[in-house]
């Protein structure tokens, strides 16, 4: 079995080529539920419902989230009201939310509704939040601000100075059921190219996923989400230089290194590998911008093969992981 720790876009990419060489039940995701927010009564799991969508086959190819052939005419009806609508929702996504939100309120816990979307839409990976209790990523501004992530990513555009960050009830959440089993027992970890500071961060905030990935830091393996000093996709870059790190694969390294044994670099920082060694940290070099599903595959092998893993047969695989 292979666990993931996973954020969205990144994250939906890295699964989908897992599930192309291995078979699909023997994939675990954890995934992070510190974006999750409520907006309108509902409740949005937004790395949860991406990562579906990727592996049903259904993601809008241009975003990497939402759905393919999305309309908005429910946000346009809002906005007639003076409503919130910076955070676009659309209308065939909005039966995810309201699904949710409906079972929530029956009394389901995140992971029950999470098994029955996945099941609803045909995934054979098992997505697992990382918790059923709330936390929450807030970001304190260099204004001294505090902002719920959302705010900051979505409606600010991730365009100001972050001071630091802080994982909103964390300290008192526990994993969801099956989280720790997985990252125990599973033959290697995986750290899915997501950011490192505010999608992989919350879930080693919740109780006992980093003691148990530092215990078997040497069957656990990175992608770095960046290349040749630039984040792919969002603001990871950013975050690290402004709480005091690197944006570069020997600074991811650096940052991952207390449970992390082996990363993975793109092709195009193969001339500071010896930096990512320097941290104390295994390095592998490959391409690793998922642009094509065929890309997707190979870097699931790399990443299988550096803690010695033998990939079986290709799974069915559906979905390409964008571009």
């Amino acid at each position: 079995m292979i666990a993931v720790l996973c954020g969205g876009v990144g994250a939906a990419r890295m699964l989908t080529g897992l599930q192309a060489v291995v078979d699909p039940g023997e994939i675990v995701g954890v995934v992070n539920t510190g974006d999750d927010t409520e907006l309108h009564g509902l409740y949005i799991s937004p790395d949860l419902d991406t990562i579906t969508y990727t592996l049903a086959g259904v993601v809008n190819p241009a975003t990497g989230w939402g759905l393919e052939g999305e309309s908005f005419r429910a946000m346009q009806a809002l906005e007639r009201f003076g409503a919130v609508t910076w955070f676009r929702l659309g209308d065939a996504d909005l039966a995810t939310h309201l699904y949710r939100t409906g079972r929530l309120r029956q009394g389901a816990t995140l992971s029950e509704v999470t098994q029955e979307i996945s099941r609803a839409w045909g995934l054979g990976v098992r997505l697992l939040p990382m918790s059923d209790d709330p936390v929450r990523t807030r970001l304190r501004l260099a204004d001294s601000q505090e902002v719920a992530f959302q705010e900051y990513f979505v409606k600010l555009r991730h365009s100001v100075v972050v001071e630091s960050v802080r994982f909103e009830g964390a300290e008192t959440a526990r994993p969801a059921p099956g989280v720790l089993e997985a990252l125990e027992s599973a033959e290697i970890v995986v750290v899915a190219p997501s950011n490192p500071v505010v999608s992989i961060g919350p879930i080693l905030a919740v109780a006992g996923v980093t003691k148990c990935l530092t215990a078997r830091r040497d069957s656990v393996v990175a992608v770095s989400p960046i290349v040749a000093g630039a984040a792919l996709k969002g603001p990871a870059d950013r975050l690290l230089v402004e709480l005091g790190g690197d944006a570069s694969a020997p600074g991811v390294a650096r940052f991952l290194s207390a449970f992390v044994g082996t990363l993975v670099i793109d092709q195009a920082d193969e001339d500071v590998a010896a930096e990512v060694e320097a941290a104390g940290v295994n390095c592998v070099v490959a391409p690793t911008v998922m642009r094509t599903h065929e890309i997707a595959a190979d870097l699931a092998r790399t990443v299988l093969a550096a803690c010695g893993t033998v990939t079986g047969p290709p799974g069915a695989a559906p979905g390409a992981p964008g571009s």
